[in-house]
């Protein structure tokens, strides 16, 4: 089973913002595989279905960014599902609209929701798919940016990079990462020592 999170922040106000663009994505995948994204876990939404005859849930982790990790590990705990069985969508704002990277053990990428992930799974043994949302322009802050709506001018090419996206997301699911990253990164794939890699469980038996 793997496990696919979008981020992003709950709330309508948010759902077209640039740090939403994970949710977005999620959205796409859920239309397009026919999964229906609403089931209400503890800080969370999912979906569950199957793509490529692989069992997967989507999640919209429904914390903000900064906490994502809370809800990544519930579900992930939950479900018994491993860590190196997620993959998870980000933004990135050192990347143009539409340029993508994917990313395993090791980023370059400094984002409060993969450092809350890292913590709260122990690992950071998951997928990490960066999706380009450009720079700020000057004057304006990074946080400033990201909670901004995309542009109209953006908005008429987010289609193709959101479908993109979900087709980086398919391969992922049927094939190894290096391959990914091989067609992905110009750098190509990261060698890295393999290891196996344990379920997450937490018991959610009452205390009495």
């Amino acid at each position: 089973m793997k496990l696919i999170v979008g981020f992003g922040n709950p709330g309508q106000k948010f759902a077209n913002n640039r740090q939403n663009i994970g949710f977005k994505v999620i959205d796409i995948i859920g239309n397009n595989e026919n999964i229906d994204v609403r089931i209400k876990k503890k800080k969370s939404v999912i979906g569950r279905g199957k793509i490529l005859g692989t069992d997967v849930v989507l999640l919209k982790p429904q914390t903000f960014v900064n906490l994502i990790g809370e809800s990544v590990l519930y579900i992930a705990s939950f479900l018994r599902i491993n860590v190196r069985d997620i993959i998870c969508i980000v933004e990135d704002s050192s990347l143009k609209l539409g340029d993508m990277r994917v990313d395993y053990l090791f980023s370059n990428l400094k984002h409060d929701g993969i450092e809350s992930m890292t913590r709260a799974l122990k690992s950071e043994r998951f997928a990490k798919i960066r999706v380009g949302i450009g720079t700020p322009h000057k004057g304006v802050t990074m946080e400033e940016y990201l909670l901004q709506d995309f542009t109209d001018d953006e908005n008429l090419i987010l289609i193709d990079v959101l479908n993109k996206t979900e087709k980086v997301v398919n391969m992922l699911i049927s094939q190894p990462i290096e391959e990914v990253q091989e067609r992905y990164n110009p750098e190509g794939a990261v060698k890295i020592k393999k290891r196996k890699v344990k379920a997450i469980h937490i018991d959610h038996r009452k205390k009495r």
